[in-house]
């Protein structure tokens, strides 16, 4: 009987064209970087994930999504934790070049778990 190697769980804002992407992927793997976007990074908590996804994507692409996913913690290992701000702003930066590489140690499935529309913000 195999152990099943430990992971963690990080989670990903995005907005409806990324998202669209990872569903034509069955789930499975993140979208090459476009050439303006030369860092992925998922984040460590779910509450920074939820406010990106609420207050930044809504605002820029009309809806917000929340995902989350696991990751092969041992492959996690070579990106530092950024801090992007406050004590809870957590962040991994993922060189785009890397994407591929990081996409092969996700376990399992990418799932939203939230979604935020203007209409749930009272605004336009």
């Amino acid at each position: 009987m195999t152990t099943p190697r430990p992971t963690t769980t990080l989670w990903r804002p995005t907005g409806p064209a990324e998202l669209a992407l990872v569903r034509e992927s069955q789930w499975r793997v993140w979208p090459p970087r476009l050439p303006e976007q030369p860092v992925f990074y998922p984040v460590l908590n779910e509450d920074y994930a939820i406010r990106i996804a609420r207050d930044w994507n809504v605002k820029h692409d009309g809806a917000g999504f929340v995902t989350r996913f696991e990751v092969d913690a041992g492959f996690l290992r070579r990106y530092p934790v950024r801090q992007a701000g406050g004590s809870t702003i957590l962040e991994l930066w993922v060189p785009a070049e890397e994407l591929d590489e990081f996409n092969a140690h996700i376990v399992g499935t990418i799932e939203v778990v939230h979604e935020f529309r203007p209409a749930d913000l009272n605004i336009g």
